[in-house]
């Protein structure tokens, strides 16, 4: 073998190795990847149950219904469809109607619920999650300034 073929192998070799461990990576966190959907992506997709989503939009007005304990129940729009919401837990101080929020959970087989294990709200006046501001501007209904 020539010096330019030995090089040339040692560098094919790596991209293999490398090729091989992204891969491996990717596979291994298959089941840990959380998608995000907006309320109109939950409708015309049909996301089955127990299929665990991120879900973002704004919380509705009047929404919000405080149940015994730590549990709220409260819906989640993007002004064209709308998901309703069960979270069991301490939400974000920031949490209100009106506002920015993302989810994260699943729905239970044969309930239209969204139960929700997880609560971000956005966390002062300039911030909005990226994919849910992209959907808000998608729709028309976008009401903060440009960048």
């Amino acid at each position: 073998m020539t010096r330019k073929q030995k090089r040339l192998a040692i560098i094919s070799g790596g991209v293999a190795v490398i090729g091989a461990a992204v891969l491996l990576v990717l596979f291994a966190l298959q089941d840990q990847i959380v998608y995000f959907h907006s309320p109109t992506d939950i409708v015309e997709k049909q996301i089955g149950p127990d299929t665990r989503i991120r879900l973002g939009g704004l919380v509705a007005e009047k929404s919000v219904v405080r149940g015994t304990g730590t549990k709220v129940e409260f819906v989640v729009t993007d002004t064209a469809n709308e998901v309703a919401i069960t979270y069991t837990g301490i939400l974000p101080d920031l949490f209100r109607e009106g506002q920015g929020v993302i989810v994260e959970g699943a729905f239970e087989p044969g309930n239209p619920v969204f139960v929700a294990d997880s609560v971000l709200a956005k966390h002062d006046e300039n911030y909005m999650p990226k994919e849910v501001a992209e959907s808000l501007k998608a729709q028309g209904v976008w009401q903060g300034e440009e960048k």
